[in-house]
């Protein structure tokens, strides 16, 4: 058997772990070394059962600090690169833009210039569907679309796939971008819309919804964009990017009244709220290049996936509490150290 030592960065939040449990549990030919720095979206109780396996590492560290990431790529004999680290929330990018430029591009560089240097056989750039900007009523999203990020978070993510294609343009590193539509599914942070709206719901709290409610976006279960990155991973040609969309677009709101149906719950709860600046009007993604090309097609149906998640939610409440409390801090502050 031939074993592939890989770097996954950013493997202890929401899509990172999730694929990590994934992989784990499908395959043994991986050696997985999963690099996180553990700040507050980071959490290492998303892998539990994973951390055990004899083929998975954890290194707690920043993918912009140049002399870690070297010493990883040299301990583990680095051969592929899946980036999944990336500070990914809008609302914060707005507030404070830095860090995002910080981890989402200058992270990026850190990881490519390493591989060059080690001659990586793959670089898989996880990325959002946000890069291509705002849709009108009609149309869908190609690979071929223009770059028009209007938030700082989708432009360090635009930033960074750009670097990543430039590394294969210019130096021939293996690289491959994946840019994937709204994920949903069981370990994502309560900031998120749906974690928030299925937690606010259960603690009787009010529901905050941006602007009218309107807002379209393209959903996927974290599942089935999992086994799209593996199938990029695997067969997908470098220099290329693939877009991974599930074709089940849904208004903000009707997500919204969604989950407060099946929790049994008043629509009073809704909360209309002033608009987010730059707030992108509508995402949805053509995934027929994948489909065709490498043979992917999503497995999960929203009806189906949406009541996956909000029973994963109800059953792990300290899961969830211990995040909105913070008490996981400590923990990790005495096993890894303050980050």
């Amino acid at each position: 058997m031939n074993t592939k030592n890989i770097l996954i960065t950013g493997g202890a939040g929401f899509i990172g772990s999730n694929f990590i449990n994934y992989i784990l549990s499908s395959r043994d030919d991986w050696n997985v070394i999963n690099i996180d720095k553990l700040t507050y979206a980071g959490n290492l109780e998303n892998l539990k059962g994973s951390e055990k396996k004899k083929n998975y590492s954890f290194v707690k560290g920043d993918i912009t600090n140049n002399e870690l990431i070297d010493y990883v790529f040299k301990k583990f004999s680095i051969r592929y690169v899946i980036n999944f680290a990336a500070e990914s929330h809008v609302d914060r990018s707005i507030l404070g833009s830095e860090v995002f430029y910080r981890t989402n591009v200058i992270g990026t560089n850190v990881l490519l210039e390493a591989s060059r240097r080690y001659g990586i056989e793959k670089f898989v750039q996880i990325s959002t569907d946000e890069v291509y900007g705002s849709l009108g009523a009609d149309g869908l999203f190609t690979e071929q679309t223009p770059l028009s990020p209007n938030s700082p978070y989708s432009s360090s993510k635009a930033a960074a796939d750009m670097a990543a294609l430039s590394f294969y343009h210019t130096y021939g590193v293996p690289v491959v971008v994946t840019r994937c539509s709204n994920n949903y599914g069981p370990l994502q942070f309560p900031e998120k819309l749906i974690p928030l709206m299925i937690i606010n719901s259960l603690n009787n709290k009010k529901l905050p919804v941006y602007g009218d409610g309107l807002n379209v976006r393209d959903w996927i279960y974290v599942t089935d964009h999992n086994k799209a990155v593996e199938l990029v991973f695997e067969n997908g040609k470098t220099g290329e990017v693939y877009n991974i969309g599930a074709s089940r677009e849904m208004k903000n709101i009707d997500i919204v009244k969604l989950i407060l149906s099946k929790l049994d719950k008043s629509f009073n709860l809704i909360e209309y709220v002033k608009d987010r600046p730059g707030h992108d009007r509508r995402y949805a993604i053509d995934s027929s290049k994948i489909q065709n090309e490498l043979g992917w097609k999503p497995e999960y149906e929203f009806e189906s996936a949406i009541e996956k998640t909000i029973d994963w939610y109800l059953n792990n409440k300290n899961w969830w509490e211990r995040i909105i409390n913070g008490s996981y801090k400590d923990y990790y502050d005495q096993q890894y150290g303050k980050g």
